[in-house]
């Protein structure tokens, strides 16, 4: 259990908050980050939003009047925070450019997150690795601030919950996600919409990526790992973007115990994303500069993509159990 005394302590001494997530954020971290806001703004705290990727257009619909702004260094307009809040990761690498600007500022850091693997960012640390979602964690910060949860912060927080379990069927979840998911929702969280909305809309660029990682499917390892592709230019010639490749991996489940999913990034990198039933995949992903958790985890790598599936694929056939 996490102790929220000097949390609620920062709250009450400073005044002005600004509060970010991981690059290519999710809906863990973005609803994490709404939640807090509404919160702290019901405290009458000044809050500004910022992440250092850009935004998810398939996530609009949380961020509607565009709150969260796209973080650009060396971000002198925000050095008069007083409270830094970093919520669903604690790793530089997560960070991208926010990450020296994290460094060189003196205001006080906090880090609200669930993943196992941490650096030291300076920073008090809320982390809870039980907890299946860093919604969860959110949902507790702001009880023992005593704010009502509001429709709009119950919304957000189940998004973040509903989503990192992957709506309830991950291992992850246990009987305490269902309670809180009853909770939000009498606090007016519509989980039919929310569903709709993530789930059952896409564009017609993420379908066609959809078609090109089901095509590139393999099998290895006498069929215990599966992995897939997605390259370069498979942007410009889908009209996709790198933000529709998230949940793809998703995609090969069922077919091996183990998944992995390569993304050649536009801007340079391979984005690597695994998922397994057995083997610990989150150790796999430390090994090249990521981390996550036991059976879901990612990491980017440089070079080639050939060159990245040997090292990573070698990597995961040897961490099977």
């Amino acid at each position: 259990m996490v102790d929220w005394t000097p949390f609620v302590e920062l709250v009450k001494r400073y005044q002005r908050f600004l509060v970010t997530t991981h690059i290519r954020p999710d809906p863990d971290g973005l609803g994490s980050q709404l939640g807090l806001a509404e919160a702290l703004q019901q405290l009458g705290k000044e809050v500004r939003l910022v992440i250092a990727s850009t935004y998810p257009p398939r996530y609009n619909f949380l961020n509607p009047d565009k709150r969260i702004k796209r973080f650009t260094p060396p971000g002198d307009d925000l050095r008069n925070a007083e409270v830094v809040v970093v919520v669903d990761t604690g790793t530089w690498n997560q960070l991208g450019d926010f990450g020296p600007f994290l460094k060189s500022v003196t205001a006080k850091k906090i880090v609200i997150d669930h993943h196992p693997t941490q650096d030291e960012l300076g920073a008090i640390r809320f982390v809870d690795v039980s907890a299946e979602a860093s919604g969860r964690l959110v949902y507790e910060a702001i009880n023992a601030l005593g704010v009502p949860v509001t429709p709009a912060i119950a919304n957000f927080l189940f998004a973040a919950v509903a989503t990192d379990t992957g709506w309830f069927r991950h291992a992850n979840t246990t009987a305490e996600t269902f309670v809180l998911a009853g909770k939000l929702q009498e606090a007016g969280a519509n989980p039919t919409e929310l569903f709709n909305v993530i789930y059952e809309k896409s564009t017609l660029p993420r379908k066609k990526l959809m078609g090109l990682v089901l095509d590139r499917l393999q099998v290895v390892a006498d069929g215990r790992v599966v992995h897939s592709e997605i390259r370069r230019e498979d942007y410009p010639a889908t009209g996709a973007i790198p933000q529709d490749t998230e949940d793809l991996v998703n995609l090969l489940r069922g077919i091996a115990g183990l998944e992995v999913l390569f993304m050649e990034q536009p801007e340079g990198g391979i984005k690597v994303s695994f998922r397994s039933d057995a083997a610990d995949v989150g150790k796999v992903a430390e090994a090249f500069g990521g981390g996550g958790h036991r059976l879901a985890s990612g990491a980017v790598l440089q070079g080639t993509l050939q060159e990245a599936k040997k090292r990573v694929l070698d990597a995961v056939i040897a961490a099977l159990p």
